[in-house]
C-alpha cells in the first residue's frame, strides 16, 4: 500500500482554501478557490446528504450491490460499484470500523488556517469484490454533523493519528483488502454524528451513511 499524497483543503462558508501542511505527507501551493462556488457543491459547506426513505437499513451481502441511501452502524459491510479514473472499476465492500475525534493541536502542522477545528478520523476497511485491477486506487468518505449534513469543513491529508493509504499494486483479485483513515474535520464544538459515501454512480444524490 501507499500513502496519499493530498494537499489539504478547508472549505468554510461559500469560499474554500488551498493549504499546504509542512512534511513529506502533503504537498502544493497555496491558491485561493473560486468564491462564485454555491455553498451547495462538493467543495462548499454544509453540504446536504439526507438519505431517502425507502433506503434499507443494513448491509446487503457480498456481491449483492447496497442500495443508494442505505443506513448503516459502524462496523456494517456495503457493497458499491466503484471507479477510479478513465480506466479502472469494479466492486469493492467498505466498511467504516471506527468515526473518532482527534484534537486541533493534532492539526498544528496545517497552519493558521486550521485554527477552531477539529480533525475526524474515519477508519474504513476496503475488499475488492469484483476482482477487477484496482490497484492503487483510493477511496473518499465525508463527516456528517448530527443534522445529516456536511459539517461545513473539507480537509484532507495526514496527521500522526491518521495515515491516508490507497490500495497496493495487488488489489487486483477478489478478496483483496486494505485498511486506510480518511482525515475531515468540523468546527470546535460540534458533534460528528457519521459519515458517508457518494462517489459512485447512483450514489451522488443517496449517499450511503454510517452512523457512531
Amino acid at each position: 500500500m501507499t500513502h496519499v499524497r493530498s494537499a489539504l483543503l478547508v472549505a468554510a462558508g461559500s469560499a474554500a482554501l488551498l493549504l499546504s501542511a509542512c512534511g513529506s505527507s502533503t504537498d502544493g501551493a497555496a491558491a485561493p478557490a473560486d468564491t462564485t462556488t454555491p455553498a451547495t457543491t462538493v467543495e462548499s459547506t454544509a453540504e446536504s446528504t439526507t438519505t431517502t426513505s425507502s433506503a434499507t437499513s443494513a448491509a446487503r451481502p457480498a456481491g449483492d450491490v447496497t442500495a443508494p441511501g442505505a443506513k448503516l452502524k459502524v462496523g456494517e459491510r456495503a457493497v458499491v460499484p466503484f471507479k477510479y479514473g478513465t480506466e479502472k472499476s469494479g466492486t469493492i465492500a467498505l466498511t467504516v470500523t471506527a468515526i473518532e475525534e482527534g484534537t486541533n493541536a493534532e492539526l498544528a502542522h496545517f497552519g493558521d488556517k486550521a485554527k477552531g477545528i477539529t480533525p475526524v478520523y474515519i477508519r474504513v476497511a476496503v475488499e475488492n469484490v469484483g476482482g477487477t485491477d484496482l490497484a492503487h486506487s483510493s477511496v473518499s468518505l465525508r463527516a456528517l454533523g448530527a443534522d445529516g449534513k456536511g459539517t461545513g469543513v473539507i480537509i484532507s491529508g495526514d496527521t500522526d493519528r491518521c495515515e491516508s493509504e490507497s490500495a497496493g499494486r495487488d488489489f487486483t483479485t477478489a478478496g483483496a483488502k486494505y485498511e486506510t483513515c480518511v482525515l475531515q474535520g468540523t468546527r470546535e464544538g460540534t458533534a460528528v454524528a457519521g459519515a458517508s459515501f457518494d462517489r459512485a454512480e447512483g450514489y451522488e444524490k443517496a449517499p450511503l451513511v454510517w452512523e457512531k
